[in-house]
């Protein structure tokens, strides 16, 4: 089945949507109406993601199926923060005037049913139940005419009305009083739910202080363009990407990466949309408009991941399809048949059964909790600096059992340095150093930044030309028109440039010199393993991940040593991308279970891709890392690897509770119906605590990886 569109034309926000049914169906509908090329309905942020031509036939298919929703454009601003809603008061006054008139009607019941040969009764009585009913009554019937039989008020109406039919008016009451107050309850439940989810969002700049001849002016983050300067105080949250060019403060980071480590930010550092500023006064140079802002990319990256549905919520949507509709046979034959076939088998007595099932049959508890969940569990990843594109992807994350991680820049500091310069004999250190920076200075890979860095001095770049970089291996340029190679010893082959055997057995992270075509030593290079990284293995042990593994371009004895002190399972040395590629399919292929990868996002872009699930780690301002991964950790800190892979376990682990409960609670209820052991009160009764309860169950998943 393919994924939902990330990246919809058009997104809206969907107001008075409280049906989790309903919701199925627009979205069905739509997918289904011409000129809807996709859409993608979130029940549990209430938001529409549409590509289609004509804005009135959708509008015509959301009405036709629940007539008080209204469709309007979804703007950033919605993520300023809900605010908390008043309770609605006339809804209220209303259950509260008919509950009185029902426990009267309770007690004066027999006087009621004397009145006027019973007719008082239904006067009086029918009266209480439109006061409380007739709203589901209307719904029903909207319903009826549009051709969905099958929703909850279709199903509490004929309940009720089935009640009537039988004399059993205080409980035909009682059960649309006690459905009423659930769905009030629970509305209210699902609203704050919803505010709870949507706070983890609400980190969008409100203003930003834009600097003036005359001093500042606070203006709307949009309206600040690139180049210009703005102030941010201490308290505020930074509004806009840049560059600080005055002043120094403390960060809090939190927003974006979930730590809370605070960061120091001074001059000629770069800042980010969303961080705090703690006890400083900053300006800063805007280097991003606000749309392509981290804060912006972010907020945007949770909302088109709550639009790729995970494959327990498509099957919830399809099993509601077929579930309703043969609950509602099942209740008609066990009204019918019985009668017919058991001798001194009353009808009332097994219509009044057949009225339990219908009570019970409603499936929102699951329609409802199910999207609430997998939209509870992004939020709390991304509270966490864990960016995940689909609750597919969540709950992918669940059977992960081997982690593939690349080596440098994500178990280790990726900061190289310089540590012993090796010059052959009748060569310099410094004159092998020179010529490394030299063949080095046009290459961004951090192992040539260290030795431009170890070299000191400036490079006059008027003296290269014809640089040709090979990816893995090396690099080459004319000096003065001298051809000068820097590279690893599968490097001085492919160069065919002769060296000694002892080239080829040095372990480390070497740079092979040559000039000229003579070998002139070389340059060995160190990295460091980052703290957490040992810790992040053991977690991952912890979180049932069986089989930990690492890839590497460096020298196969590096890439060993390495596995050693990290307690790996495997480790591969001296790969081109290509072989990262065939050894990541290889750990794939007939795996029996998802397989991950952990990389930088750029370099290792298409094993990112290819992997169940790629992670880009440190990905903190990384466009290409976005693009490319699944998951993005916004932080530089492998731990959060184990943590994504606990959320989306107790996401998962959530949603399934709430599956067996709903299933378990109101098959059992249906059978005991059957059996004319429970009567239609608690029947309603278990309809409104299961669907309430998930919905609280749901609400955990925001909480985050334990429990």
């Amino acid at each position: 089945m393919p994924d939902q569109p990330q990246t919809p034309a058009q997104k809206f926000t969907l107001k008075n949507l409280d049906c989790a049914v309903c919701a199925a169906k627009i979205e069905e509908e739509l997918q289904r109406t011409p000129g809807v090329r996709s859409a993608s309905l979130n029940f549990a942020a209430c938001t529409l993601a549409l590509d289609a031509d004509d804005l009135g036939a959708v509008r015509q298919v959301i009405t036709a199926i629940e007539p008080g929703v209204e469709l309007e454009p979804l703007d950033g601003h919605r993520h300023r923060g809900a605010e908390e809603e008043a309770p609605d008061w006339p809804r209220l006054v209303r259950l509260g005037i008919a509950g009185v008139f029902w426990l009267l009607g309770l007690v004066f019941h027999a006087r009621l049913h004397g009145m006027l040969f019973g007719v008082g009764e239904y006067l009086i009585l029918g009266g209480v139940y439109l006061l409380v009913g007739l709203d589901v009554l209307k719904a029903a019937w909207r319903n009826l005419r549009a051709g969905n039989w099958f929703d909850e008020n279709f199903l509490m109406s004929i309940a009720t009305i089935g009640a009537f039919a039988i004399h059993e008016i205080p409980e035909a009451i009682g059960v649309m009083l006690f459905y009423q107050v659930g769905e009030y309850v629970q509305d209210r439940s699902l609203a704050r739910s919803r505010r709870s989810i949507q706070a983890l969002l609400a980190v969008r700049p409100d203003t930003a202080h834009r600097k003036t001849a005359d001093g500042f002016e606070t203006v709307d983050p949009e309206a600040v363009a690139v180049g210009e300067t703005i102030i941010v105080r201490p308290g505020e949250r930074i509004p806009l990407d840049g560059m600080v060019t005055a002043g120094q403060a403390l960060l809090n980071t939190a927003a974006l990466t979930g730590e809370s480590v605070p960061r120091r930010a001074a001059e000629g550092i770069g800042v980010l949309a969303g961080m705090i500023s703690r006890d400083g006064l900053l300006e800063i140079r805007v280097e991003k408009p606000f749309a392509e802002s981290s804060v912006v990319r972010m907020m945007e990256l949770v909302e088109h991941a709550a639009n790729r549905k995970a494959q327990t919520e498509r099957f919830i949507t399809r099993f509601a399809r077929v579930y309703t509709p043969a609950v509602v046979i099942a209740a008609a034959l066990l009204a019918v048949v019985p009668p017919l076939l058991l001798p001194g088998a009353r009808f009332a007595d097994w219509l009044y059964r057949a009225l339990v099932l219908l009570v019970i049959s409603c499936p929102c508890a699951l329609m409802i909790s199910v999207p609430l969940g997998y939209f509870g569990g992004l939020g709390a990843a991304s509270k966490a600096g864990i960016l995940i594109k689909g609750a597919n992807f969540l709950e992918t994350l669940s059977q992960v059992r081997t982690v593939v991680f690349d080596k440098t820049g994500t178990l280790t500091r990726g900061v190289f340095a310089v540590q012993e310069v090796v010059p052959h004999a009748g060569h310099s250190a410094a004159e092998l150093l020179e010529a490394a920076a030299y063949a080095e200075a046009s290459s961004t890979h951090p192992i040539a930044l260290s030795i431009l860095q170890a070299y000191g001095h400036p490079v006059d770049r008027s003296r290269i030309r014809d640089v040709e970089e090979t990816p893995g291996k090396g690099i080459r340029a004319r000096v003065d028109d001298v051809l000068v190679s820097a590279g690893n010893d599968a490097y001085l082959h492919h160069l065919q440039i002769p060296h000694g055997p002892e080239c080829c057995e040095l372990s480390g992270t070497l740079v092979h010199v040559s000039r000229g075509g003579d070998d002139l030593g070389y340059i060995r290079i160190g990295d460091e393993l980052k703290p957490e990284s040992l810790p992040a293995m053991r977690a991952l042990r912890a979180e049932g991940v069986q089989r930990l593994v690492m890839l590497s371009g460096d020298h196969a004895a590096i890439a060993a040593d390495t596995a050693r002190d990290l307690e790996l399972d495997h480790a591969h040395g001296s790969l081109l991308p290509e072989d990262k590629l065939r050894l990541l399919e290889e750990y794939m292929h007939g795996a029996g279970h998802a397989v991950a990868f952990v990389g930088d996002g750029i370099n290792d872009a298409p094993v990112i891709a290819r992997a169940d699930v790629g992670f880009a780690m440190g990905a903190l301002g990384s466009d290409a890392a976005i693009e490319t991964a699944d998951v993005v950790l916004m932080a530089d800190d492998p731990a959060r690897v184990a943590q994504a892979i606990a959320i989306g376990k107790r996401t998962r682990r959530i949603v399934w509770q709430n599956i067996a409960f709903a299933l378990g609670v109101k098959g059992a209820v249906m059978l005991l119906g059957a059996f004319g052991i429970v009567n239609i009160w608690l029947a309603v009764i278990a309809d409104v605590g299961v669907a309430l309860l998930a919905v609280l169950n749901a609400a955990r998943a925001m909480g985050g990886s334990r429990g």
